[in-house]
């Protein structure tokens, strides 16, 4: 997708409030992207992805604005968080399963578009298998009626959706499920090491002719796409447009200049990610994938440690450091009022279920995020989460007297002073606690 910086911006503000800085770093990193594509090969092969860690306070959306990014072009993206790595040498998660991952999610995405350009053909050919199943099945139910008009009466309450629920017994092919033999090393199918020299094992299923349809359409949209086309166009996917977002990186940072401990498997998982993105060849199942032009987004808190406590090698491969504030009460309203998918909204619904119609004031709006503000300022902040602290504990009552009697529940100032009153109050005694 051609989006200018602007666009991209315009497009996170719909899903994500604030954090403009952020927002901009990373749409004029989207933007660089397509400028790359547009040069020559010799000129496109010296520019590489200028990095980025976002610096920020939990539930901020962090998070959220990288995955909307990769959504808005259909990038391969994949999140992982820095402690579940260990060094090498150690049983766990090696940082180049990372790369393997993003891989995964290319083939995903690539696979899905190449489904969608057979699945019609595909169809048509899974069509004509089930009104044949269909009429084998009813061939004694046929009477004295020639066997043409029989099954064309078949073939038109087939494509009229008579016979979808109607049980018949297909042969699908069995695909063993992967395993894990080690942790971190990838998982391995079996049945897959000798599948190109001995014919794939087939199982009876009875199932429901919708049912049916869909599994037999994905085993032939499956058998018209060249699998190594696929492979190599996720591969040159992942290596041109991926996007991983590393996140917590600022757990692997040592604390200050301390050694020893703890602090050196930090460390030595700071240096196992350095060369991955720096820039290396990883083997993967479905070839070797360069990560020179791979976008690496990092992200964490940095309440105890700082960005300086990274080792400088990798503080060098994220040369853009952007720093997301902690969100304010107009940005609580704005969360809580503007996304289709805002809090309101969500609890208004859940509640319709029961037939509670559930209305907030601007008021009750207004004060809920003030309190939701308070509260971050007073403990730990927490960001949006706390909103659903707060909620929750507002309409606690509201949603256990829920009985399925119909009614409508108006939230106002006075509701909201009235149910969060206990934590008005420990918010002022905090003030003079040391």
């Amino acid at each position: 997708m051609n989006l200018t910086p602007k666009q991209i911006v315009t497009e996170l503000d719909k899903y994500i409030i604030g954090q403009n800085e952020a927002k901009r770093a990373v749409a004029i990193a989207l933007r660089n992207r397509y400028r790359r594509n547009q040069l020559p090969d010799a000129e496109r092969d010296e520019i590489t992805p200028k990095n980025i860690i976002m610096k920020g306070p939990t539930g901020v959306g962090k998070t959220e604005i990288a995955r909307r990014l990769a959504k808005l072009v259909g990038a391969p993206f994949v999140k992982v968080e820095a402690t579940k790595y260990t060094e090498v040498g150690y049983v766990g998660r090696d940082v180049e399963s990372m790369i393997r991952d993003l891989v995964e999610c290319a083939v995903r995405i690539v696979k899905e578009e190449r489904f969608k350009k057979v699945m019609e053909k595909a169809g048509a050919t899974v069509d004509e298998k089930l009104i044949k199943l269909i009429c084998e099945a009813r061939r004694l139910d046929r009477g004295e009626t020639p066997v043409e008009i029989f099954e064309k009466n078949v073939a038109e309450g087939y494509k009229k959706g008579y016979y979808d629920n109607e049980t018949i017994e297909i042969d699908i092919v069995d695909n063993p499920k992967p395993m894990e033999l080690m942790p971190g090393a990838g998982e391995i199918s079996i049945g897959s090491i000798f599948g190109d020299f001995m014919p794939k094992k087939k199982k009876k299923r009875r199932l429901s002719v919708k049912e049916a349809r869909k599994l037999l359409i994905e085993e032939e949209a499956d058998k018209l796409i060249d699998k190594d086309s696929v492979n190599e166009e996720a591969v040159k996917r992942a290596e041109q447009e991926g996007i991983i977002f590393i996140d917590e990186i600022d757990k692997i940072g040592a604390k200050g200049s301390q050694g020893g401990g703890q602090d050196v498997s930090r460390e030595g998982v700071q240096r196992d990610i350095l060369p991955i993105v720096e820039g290396s060849t990883v083997m993967t199942k479905y070839g070797a994938v360069k990560t020179d032009y791979i976008l690496f987004i990092a992200a964490g808190a940095f309440h105890v440690s700082k960005v300086s406590d990274l080792i400088p090698e990798l503080q060098g491969r994220f040369p853009i450091l952007v720093e997301l504030g902690s969100l304010t009460k107009d940005d609580f309203v704005k969360i809580l009022t503007t996304p289709q998918n805002a809090l309101t909204i969500q609890y208004a619904t859940l509640l319709k279920v029961d037939g509670v119609d559930l209305k907030f004031t601007d008021e009750a709006i207004e004060k809920i995020a003030e309190i939701a503000e308070d509260m971050n300022a007073t403990s730990e902040d927490i960001g949006a989460r706390r909103l659903h602290t707060v909620v929750e504990k507002l309409l606690d009552s509201v949603s256990y007297d829920a009985d399925g009697t119909e009614k409508e529940v108006v939230i106002d100032k006075r509701f909201v002073c009235e149910k969060l009153g206990i934590e008005e109050k420990t918010k002022d005694l905090k003030k003079y606690i040391l």
